[in-house]
């Protein structure tokens, strides 16, 4: 079994994250099934501080939406902070994190391979986001979720990087019909591991290159790059 200080060490290398007070990071990684085993727990468990989690994280990824998608409605935005924070995606960030290696779990939990259960690493997940909180405010809560978050929204990983071209047309449509269009530049590799390289244009006029391993996955990313050009996100 992999130890706390492990943990420690492996999330000051990756994420540049000290706790000050160990005691939150021990609470977010103890399952109730551990803590009902263990007397020396004292009945303290990830439930409370994954509550707390789950709230700080809605409210981070809110914020980024509201400010990085201005002309969606808040419908939409509801609808894309939930494939955000849905079950699947936090369940594959714990995993990503490692978290399944360090959560503590009682025997028979361990046993049914309760390390391997989404709704458990979802729950372990929140459950940092909230120890990150406790620890070292908002700000620091931001600094992580920024590096294993946005950074997957960025490079395509969730359904939301679909709207990057839907934003760049309802950006230039704002002044009226456009013509927008993508023109692949390149396509390399053999047949099972293509590349390809991709430029938006609109009404003629060539704006950022994506690259990727499909065309959507260029083409998504050459639109995000040109919103990030026009100063329309960040």
């Amino acid at each position: 079994m992999y130890s706390i200080e492990q943990f420690k060490e492996k999330i000051a290398k990756e994420f540049q994250i000290q706790f000050k007070n160990e005691n939150y990071l021990k609470e977010a990684l103890t399952h109730s099934s551990y803590a009902n085993e263990h007397k020396e727990c004292k009945g303290i468990y990830n439930e409370r501080i994954e509550f707390l989690g789950d709230a700080v994280l809605e409210l981070f990824i809110s914020n980024w939406l509201y400010r990085q998608m201005p002309t969606k409605k808040e419908g939409e935005l509801t609808k894309l902070r939930a494939q955000i924070v849905c079950e699947e995606s936090l369940s594959t960030l714990a995993k990503e994190c490692e978290l399944d290696k360090y959560l503590l779990l009682g025997k028979g939990e361990r046993a049914s391979k309760g390390h391997e259960n989404p709704a458990v690493l979802c729950d372990v997940f929140e459950a940092f986001v909230g120890a990150i909180y406790l620890d070292q405010g908002f700000e620091g809560a931001s600094q992580f979720l920024t590096q294993v978050i946005i950074s997957k929204i960025k490079d395509g990983r969730f359904t939301l990087v679909g709207d990057f071209k839907t934003e760049l047309q309802e950006y230039f449509q704002r002044n009226g019909n456009v013509n927008i269009r993508y023109e692949l530049l390149k396509e390399e590799g053999p047949s099972h591991a293509r590349y390809y390289t991709v430029q938006v244009h609109v009404n003629d006029k060539g704006y950022e290159i994506g690259e990727g391993k499909t065309k959507k996955a260029a083409e998504q990313l050459s639109a995000r790059r040109t919103l990030e050009k026009l100063n329309v996100i960040s």
